[in-house]
């Protein structure tokens, strides 16, 4: 674990570190749809400051005559934190044998960051020069509003992927809206609408918290990369005799290489 988290200035035993560590996993895992979409390089530590885009830009001077002079072009990573206090009183009692604590404020914390996430990868984050899915695919449908018509734009995403010469499988981001009324619907004859829509895109359909609609995303490979510096950790900031305040924190950039292959299908 890094150093600059500071967990060990934290008034934490470790049974309470396990505790965090293991709930902040258990809602971020289903939360974190879109690094599980792409390719996912890393994690590469604290340390690790851009993603290396393979492209240079001529510079306009050099430092004498007769040489020219490039620079190579890179992406930044970006940090993302969500600060959260745990009561104390909670932590002691863990420590004795409760094992109903008392997280809620993590499982928020864990709940944004994991939005934050989705939403700079699927739709971009400009002060970061991220840009998104949806941004740049040349691909826009609508999915609409009545769950029981999805497959219909779903299977048009899919035709428009292989006419476009992207094969797949494919995967099917879902924002939280749309994914609860999917799971909710039964077609006619009692069909599950999930299982209809796994059968057209042949690959998984996500719960992607963040999501305006869905994204339809080729499962190929090698068309998006999500590289991670630090992965998502639990740091500590101070504490009185109450609480403890923490946070989580991560950092990374996302590159798009391939635009054609997804498909934004607008709510």
């Amino acid at each position: 674990m890094s150093n600059h988290l500071l967990r060990s200035h934290a008034p934490i035993s470790d049974a309470g570190w396990q505790l965090l560590d293991d709930e902040a996993r258990e809602r971020l895992t289903p939360a974190l749809a879109a690094r599980r979409l792409v390719d996912f390089s890393g994690p590469h530590g604290w340390q690790h400051s851009a993603l290396n885009l393979g492209r240079v830009e001529q510079l306009s001077s050099a430092p004498c005559d007769g040489v020219s002079a490039m620079r190579r072009r890179v992406l930044p990573l970006a940090e993302v934190r969500a600060e959260f206090p745990v009561s104390r009183a909670e932590l002691r009692d863990h420590d004795r044998g409760a094992d109903d604590a008392d997280l809620e404020p993590l499982d928020g914390a864990a709940r944004r960051i994991a939005v934050a996430e989705n939403k700079a990868v699927f739709h971009g984050w400009p002060d970061a020069s991220i840009a998104g899915m949806t941004e740049l695919t040349p691909h826009q449908l609508t999915l609409g509003s009545a769950p029981d018509k999805y497959p219909r734009p779903v299977a048009a995403a899919v035709e428009l992927l292989l006419s476009s010469g992207v094969a797949g499988p494919y995967a099917l981001a879902l924002g939280s809206g749309q994914y609860k009324r999917v799971v909710q619907t039964a077609e006619g004859g009692g069909y599950p609408l999930l299982e209809h829509l796994r059968k057209i895109t042949e690959g998984p359909i996500v719960w992607a918290p963040g999501v305006d609609g869905a994204v339809l995303v080729s499962q190929r490979g090698g068309d998006f990369l999500f590289e991670s510096g630090q992965d998502l950790s639990i740091g500590y900031l101070d504490h009185d005799g109450d609480a403890v305040r923490l946070y989580l924190e991560q950092s990374f950039a996302f590159h798009v290489a391939t635009a054609e292959a997804a498909v934004a299908l607008g709510a």
